[in-house]
């Protein structure tokens, strides 16, 4: 990445930021909220018909209760713990399929994939919709403006 400050400056650099007087509370309160669903995470083995890599489909409550989908990709041969990269999929996409996660895994790295609540289907499909009054499944283009005017609702 190309970045115009030397990393000494980039290790104490604090932007100026312009927060709204409630920023914290807002915050403090929506952490609350969300710290009173257990997380009730469930594994269960997915049958891919990979030799080298073991799937799981990963569900788990995230903010409001409300289920999160994701895969967990590890090497079927491991004798010990592994590190984890956990990947967020980007603006559009979602957690696909298994097949579609194989480089972490193959390379001895356990691998969670993770859906980002209601998205997916732009360029890979999703399993998580957002159940919000204004939320809907899965779908593009716009849904980065639903529910903006609130913050609430964003």
């Amino acid at each position: 990445m190309l970045y115009d400050l030397p990393l000494e400056e980039l290790h104490t650099y604090r932007p100026v930021r312009n927060e709204p007087a409630d920023f914290d509370a807002f915050w403090a309160d929506t952490l609350a909220e969300a710290r009173q669903h257990p997380l009730h995470a469930k594994f269960e083995s997915a049958d891919t018909g990979l030799k080298l890599v073991e799937a799981f489909d990963v569900t788990f409550n995230g903010y409001d209760g409300q289920p999160i989908k994701g895969w967990l990709l590890m090497p079927r041969q491991r004798t010990a713990r592994l590190p984890c990269v956990v990947e967020y999929i980007g603006y559009g996409g979602g957690r696909g399929h298994p097949h579609d996660w194989l480089l972490y895994s193959n390379a001895g790295y356990a691998h969670l994939v993770m859906d980002t609540r209601g998205q997916g289907s732009a360029w890979r499909p999703g399993d998580t919709p957002d159940h919000d009054p204004e939320g809907s499944n899965p779908h593009f283009p716009g849904f980065m403006t639903q529910g903006v005017l609130n913050p609430k609702t964003y």
